[in-house]
């Protein structure tokens, strides 16, 4: 069976983290992995699992059908237009950056190709990512499920209407770094009252995971589940008073307009 050809434009960490997670799979002898940074040392480190090195972006569509944009938003102006000759019928191009549309790669590459976009974040480098994928009409079913089944390497999935790719980065793409600011507030107060960073650290995340299974599993809707902690005249509702009072969900939803609101801007 012919292996299908996969390329990345970036070798980064998110770039590096699908391929590892591809190489170390049981597709790994279905495929060939590509890579191109303008870093060479970052593809030579992948050499290890069978990426071949690329010495230009032309290389990397010339030789694959999936071309996986790996860049970072404010590095697609420059890098696009140097894919667009040799893009077919048959290029599938993938972008996992931030606010970059199919309707934009298309403006600066072909009218007709074909787009995938992606919003993973970071938890993918361990294998527990959380990944949504949205598509044109021009992909097929199959080209489409190629990839998502590549993400899913990586973690879970879920296919979302073009329309709502901004919006979702908030959710999953972004909510990392906000989560690990909210962890910092409890692991900072731990150190003022003398318990050790690592045990903190321990407990609060197994808290952190053990929350996220019970909102997932619990079959319980999150206001059942925090009533399910909240003793009547106890330190949950105590300590949720400061919440609520601070205005923490309103502080939460701002952040995440802001975040949409700066995708927006990217895709101008």
């Amino acid at each position: 069976m012919e292996q299908v050809k996969i390329g990345f434009l970036g070798a980064g960490n998110m770039g590096s983290a699908i391929m590892r997670g591809i190489a170390g799979s049981k597709l790994s002898e279905q495929v060939a992995l590509y890579a191109y940074d303008h870093m060479p040392e970052k593809t030579a480190a992948l050499a290890e699992i069978g990426v071949t090195a690329c010495t230009s972006e032309a290389e990397i569509v010339k030789q694959c059908k999936y071309v996986f944009l790996a860049i970072k938003p404010q590095q697609f102006e420059a890098t696009l237009p140097k894919l667009a000759d040799g893009i077919t019928e048959d290029t599938v191009i993938v972008s996992i950056a931030a606010g970059m549309t199919p309707d934009y790669i298309r403006s600066q590459t072909k009218p007709n190709a074909k787009v995938i976009q992606v919003m993973p974040n970071t938890p993918l480098l361990l294998g527990k990512g959380a990944t949504a994928l949205s598509r044109i009409d021009a992909v097929t079913d199959e080209e489409f499920a190629f990839v998502e089944q590549l993400f899913a390497l990586c973690g879970v999935t879920a296919v979302l209407p073009l329309n709502k790719m901004a919006e979702v980065i908030a959710i999953n793409g972004s909510s990392p770094a906000f989560i690990y600011l909210f962890a910092k507030g409890f692991l900072d107060y731990a150190k003022e009252v003398g318990i050790s960073e690592e045990a903190a650290k321990q407990l609060f995340a197994q808290s952190l995971i053990g929350s996220a299974a019970m909102l997932t599993d619990s079959g319980y809707d999150v206001d059942t589940l925090i009533q399910q902690v909240s003793s009547p005249g106890g330190t949950t509702l105590a300590g949720l008073d400061a919440l609520y009072e601070g205005k923490l969900e309103d502080t939460v939803k701002d952040a995440c307009r802001r975040c949409t609101k700066r995708a927006y801007e990217l895709s101008k």
